[in-house]
């Protein structure tokens, strides 16, 4: 009786992990699969004007930065801010070369096989 207890649990183990066996060697290979994490992680926080706070963030980033809020701003900057956004035009400078190249003046030089 009790050894048929025993091979019950051992069978229930067995399959238990052929599901999913999950061990630190796993968890290095792939993501770890949770929502929330353990730990807080060291991030920087960038604040719109440039200053920086360091906190703890409940994810691993390195860098938070906060968004501007273009109403705050005056016209002129708001404008400046909305021209740096724009993608940068490329000049396409097209120079017309003359080629007097003659390859006739060089087959003198050229060995016959």
């Amino acid at each position: 009786m009790q050894s048929t207890k025993l091979l019950i649990g051992i069978v229930t183990n067995a399959n238990a992990c052929a599901v999913r066996c999950l061990s630190s060697n796993s968890a290095a290979i792939v993501k770890v699969h949770r929502s929330i994490y353990a730990r807080r992680y060291p991030t920087v926080m960038v604040l719109p004007n440039g200053a920086t706070i360091n906190l703890s963030y409940h994810e691993p980033r390195r860098i938070i930065k906060l968004p501007l809020d273009l109403s705050l701003l005056t016209e002129a900057e708001r404008k400046a801010r909305i021209e740096k956004r724009k993608p940068k035009l490329k000049i396409r400078i097209d120079d017309d070369v003359e080629d007097t190249f003659n390859a006739n003046k060089y087959l003198k030089y050229m060995k016959k096989k």
